[in-house]
């Protein structure tokens, strides 16, 4: 063997060594979990049923997703779905029976969503409100709150594929106050017998970037730390945005580092709490800023999942305006560009327990 072809020979091997080392490597790593992570839910807010007041007119006023926009996630790969309804419409009068066409209409989409296989979060979205009434008043009281949950849980008690989320972004409301509502809501539904799991928004709009802050009505790191769940099944839930004023309503995005140091801190508190939560509301345009920051938000809490439970992106939906910025309902031209920084390849499916039924 001549010189030229010795060298060869140990370039190959050279070449050989550093493949077996890294299969090795990556297969031990596998075996062990050590490499495994990932959320356990990602999903999407599907809006429409939210739309109007108590009076509004199905089909004229607020709509439910339609099959195609709810087969259109779920091929993209998306586990859950937040629902969105309005609170008055499917209890017309507080403290009285759900109404018959509205809880038919909300229970024809959960299983319209499940037969797409994903999970569904009930979403009240009232922002603390009812008709007009804040709660924690006499016209809304903790007991009104209370009564809607148990009659709404006892419909999908124990249901796996079925999350309660109690509220969408209270803000008008002190911590303390809310912190009551919720934690009588929870004795409720755990009350009727329903063991699933619960999602618990703070108040401020139950924002990750002012989740440690002492703000007027208080601080939700604090208050919202005395939750007591009889089941010991809930979860938290907070909304983050990254454009001008973290509202979701811009379409730049050039506080997407205050986002994600938001969500930095709230991983950090829930460690300490050793508790975990969902991102149940951001979103952006498909602004380049937008974009790195919605994939660097999703990054964080891959690599945090014992925190965080998983994701709902905000928002799609049939009715969903088409020229909103945060907009990922489909087009004629395809996809929209947001989905690439939300459902990246490198993320991976978690190796922790997704139950929902403790």
């Amino acid at each position: 063997m001549n010189s030229q072809d010795l060298n060869l020979d140990r370039r190959v091997w050279r070449v050989f060594l550093v493949a077996f080392v890294v299969a090795a490597s990556s297969f031990f790593a596998l075996a062990s979990g050590a490499s495994a992570k990932g959320v356990c839910y990602r999903g999407i807010n599907l809006s429409g049923a939210e739309y109007g007041d108590k009076h509004g007119v199905y089909g004229t006023n607020y709509i439910y997703p339609s099959e195609e926009t709810v087969a259109y996630f779920a091929k993209k790969g998306m586990t859950i779905v937040r629902l969105p309804f309005r609170w008055e419409r499917l209890q017309p009068v507080l403290g009285a029976a759900l109404s018959d066409a509205e809880l038919a209409r909300l229970k024809q989409e959960v299983e319209l969503i499940r037969s797409h296989g994903m999970k569904v979060i009930l979403d009240p979205h009232n922002f603390g409100y009812y008709d007009g009434n804040r709660m924690m008043t006499d016209a809304v009281t903790a007991r009104d709150f209370t009564d809607f949950w148990i009659r709404l849980s006892l419909e999908f008690a124990n249901d796996e594929d079925i999350l309660l989320g109690l509220m969408n972004e209270p803000y008008d409301i002190p911590a303390e106050d809310w912190l009551v509502a919720a934690n009588s809501a929870i004795s409720g539904i755990r009350a009727a017998g329903a063991k699933n799991m619960i999602l618990v928004p703070g108040t401020h709009w139950s924002g990750a970037s002012s989740w440690l802050e002492d703000l007027p009505g208080g601080n939700n790191s604090k208050v919202m730390a005395n939750v007591v769940d009889p089941a010991d099944n809930f979860i938290y839930e907070v909304h983050q945005y990254l454009d001008d004023d973290l509202s979701g309503t811009h379409e730049t995005c050039p506080n997407a580092h205050i986002a994600l140091a938001g969500l930095k801190g709230v991983t950090e508190w829930l460690k300490e709490q050793n508790a975990r939560a969902l991102l149940g509301e951001f979103g952006g345009s498909k602004n380049e800023a937008c974009m790195a920051g919605l994939e660097a938000m999703v990054s964080l809490m891959d690599q945090s999942p014992e925190q965080w439970f998983g994701w709902t992106y905000w928002a799609a939906g049939d009715w969903w305006p088409e020229e909103e910025g945060n907009n990922i309902q489909p087009t004629e031209k395809g996809d929209r560009a947001q989905l690439k920084a939300i459902l990246h390849e490198k993320f991976v499916s978690s190796d922790l327990s997704c139950s929902t039924i403790n």
